[in-house]
């Protein structure tokens, strides 16, 4: 069964149960901190965004601003990379090298979707 839920779709793919609790207030933070990188970049809403529990859903950070689905896989990179690190330097450099990406896409996405034309145009 699919879930909206922000902190069982990240424990999902931590490899978690969402029915398993014990790490909550770790994913929790780290979850939060990406947040907070995102809102540094433009992405999201203009309030800074968190959660604190399993109610908040992804359509609460995306709103109506579809165009930015990578920041799914951008909120597992960082926190997979804070809460459980892969175990070679390879891997790890793979996981940064995806994020540099995602940050740079999203960053791309967010200027053009904030872009306000400057062309003055004469009478």
């Amino acid at each position: 069964m699919a879930t909206d839920s922000i902190l069982d779709s990240i424990k999902k793919v931590l490899g978690l149960d969402p029915e398993y609790t014990e790490f909550d207030i770790d994913i929790i933070m780290h979850i939060n901190s990406v947040f907070s990188t995102l809102h540094q970049l433009g992405v999201g809403p203009t309030e800074e965004f968190s959660i604190s529990d399993s109610t908040s859903i992804w359509d609460d950070f995306v709103g109506t601003t579809k165009n930015i689905s990578s920041v799914k896989s951008y909120v597992y990179l960082k926190t997979r990379l804070t809460f459980d690190p892969p175990a070679t330097s390879f891997a790890i450099a793979a996981f940064e090298k995806q994020i540099t990406e995602l940050e740079w896409r999203l960053n791309v996405v967010t200027e053009g979707a904030n872009y306000v034309s400057e062309v003055v145009v004469d009478p």
